[in-house]
């Protein structure tokens, strides 16, 4: 008897902790599915059915004459932004009120490895990204690219062996591993060749950080519905062991010095050889009301937290974006030759060799990559947390701090409203002839703002000089298992993850003379 009544006050006072914030959105007057216990809007999600991104682009059309829907991760309410305007004000206009990414519900609590430009709030964001802003310039990235052209050779060479071979070649397990190579070379200072050896530790390490057990899901999913409970809970794991070890070991064997490498370590220890960071704070204000002064130093886990988020950020975001591109030129042969015209062209000026000014004018394959990630954008959303309560212009909506708001970058993408008819591959969209510069706020493969992503230079000329390698050398086409349509994994959060790869089959050019 006893039991039993604990057990009823214990559903009770669960049944009211979940559904405390149920009536959030309905008290503002704003559209939204009605949440559930335990999932709140978020069951196809939890339950494995459909991506983050996927669960968004539903939102999206399912309430297409708002400007904003509420959604609920599991007892928390968010906000769907669906216009553009709005998002201009969240990402650049507004931005005081916006300038946490919202990723953990409790950064003081942030794992080591969390403590990178990407995941960091407030001040600790805002001084990394003043140190490292100058390590992303184009004299830094012309100095890398000889890191990149050696990759990108390794890359044909290998697929090379696959064509005269007439084997299928996953595309995007081609493309991880040149990308995993370019990390290697361009972020560790390592020789890598993840290309070529199946037992890589470092291919390895890659596929780890992107394996989604049942553990870390779940892990996952109690952070989200009882944030409180189990926040100190975490993800990384024995991940966060091997980077940070193998990043200390890189620092310690180079004495603490650049190298002369021009990677991404001989960045960071530049950056570190200037001292303490110093700058304004975000948060904290003196009594006159200017801001206090933040401090922080770059030490050896905040180095290695920068260097794991150059692998995350480039090794799945590059590999799908790279993949998806050769899976529509596959589909359009036309297209395709079009590419590989330009190419010839450019490397005949190069003696037939890529580098940085080469790449810096293969202009319509740079269309023709940014139309690849229109359509399928690696981060198919943008995640931002209200720092104090805000209004949207000409509303009355108002939230409240900590409430967070998505930007559903794959749906506004796909939208006829901004790109007519989405469906249709067509790189000339990006002619800046053509190109309306408003869409700069719907088209956010890298973001935009104070906040957009500050290797979207570096990651786009890793990707070109890729995408340049493979076009130079081979033509493709749909392999018998292709899939049209490709899908991506529930299980992938921010940055979309494919399914199942990308066959394709290719075949070596016939060069004429």
């Amino acid at each position: 008897m006893i039991f039993t009544v604990v057990l009823i006050v214990a559903f009770i006072l669960f049944y009211l902790y979940n559904t405390r914030d149920f009536n959030y959105w309905k008290e503002r007057g704003v559209k939204h599915d009605e949440p559930m216990l335990l999932f709140g809007t978020n069951a196809k999600n939890y339950l494995l059915q459909k991506s983050y991104t996927e669960m968004l682009v539903e939102t999206y059309w399912k309430y297409p004459k708002e400007k904003v829907v509420g959604i609920f991760r599991s007892s928390s309410p968010g906000l769907v932004i669906r216009d553009a305007n709005f998002v201009k004000r969240i990402l650049t206009t507004d931005f005081a009120y916006f300038h946490m990414r919202g990723l953990n519900q409790h950064p003081e609590v942030f794992e080591p490895l969390f403590r990178n430009i990407f995941f960091a709030e407030g001040d600790v964001w805002r001084l990394l990204r003043q140190r490292m802003t100058p390590a992303f310039t184009s004299g830094k990235l012309r100095a890398m690219f000889p890191l990149i052209g050696s990759r990108a050779e390794r890359l044909q060479a290998y697929t090379a062996a696959a064509a005269a071979a007439g084997r299928t070649l996953d595309a995007r397990d081609l493309m991880a591993r040149y990308t995993t190579d370019f990390i290697g070379a361009c972020g560790f200072g390592l020789d890598t060749d993840s290309l070529n050896d199946e037992s890589s530790a470092f291919r390895k390490l890659g596929a780890n950080i992107f394996n989604f057990r049942f553990r870390d899901i779940l892990t996952l999913y109690l952070k989200d519905m009882f944030p409180e409970i189990f926040k100190n809970f975490k993800i990384m794991g024995q991940v966060e062991d091997e980077i940070i070890s193998l990043v200390k070991a890189i620092m310690k064997e180079r004495n603490y010095q650049p190298a002369g490498r021009n990677d991404f370590i001989d960045l960071l220890l530049e950056c570190k050889s200037k001292g303490l960071m110093i700058g304004e704070s975000m948060t904290k204000v003196k009594d006159d009301g200017t801001p206090e002064m933040a401090s922080m130093e770059l030490d050896d886990v905040t180095m290695a937290a920068q260097v794991f988020i150059f692998f995350v950020a480039g090794f799945e975001t590059s590999s799908s974006a790279t993949s998806f591109t050769l899976h529509q030129l596959a589909y359009h042969p036309e297209i395709q030759k079009k590419v590989q015209d330009e190419i010839d062209r450019v490397l005949l000026k190069h003696n037939n060799k890529l580098n940085y000014d080469a790449i810096k004018e293969m202009t319509y394959l740079d269309w023709t990559f940014k139309e690849g990630m229109r359509m399928f954008p690696s981060l198919g959303y943008l995640l931002r947390k209200c720092a104090r309560q805000y209004t949207f212009p000409d509303t009355n909506i108002t939230i409240d701090a900590g409430i967070r708001v998505f930007i559903p970058v794959q749906a506004m993408q796909m939208d006829p409203l901004y790109f007519d008819n989405p469906e249709e591959f067509r790189p000339e969209r990006f002619d800046p002839e053509v190109f309306d510069s408003s869409l700069k706020y719907v088209f956010l493969p890298f973001g935009t703002g104070p906040r957009a992503c500050i290797g979207e230079r570096m990651g786009q000329m890793q990707s070109l000089a890729g995408l340049a390698a493979v076009l130079s050398r081979f033509t493709f086409r749909p392999a018998r298992e292709s899939v049209r349509q490709p899908s991506v994994m529930p299980a992938s959060g921010v940055i979309q993850i494919i399914r199942g790869g990308v066959p394709l089959l290719f075949e070596e050019r016939k060069m004429t003379a």
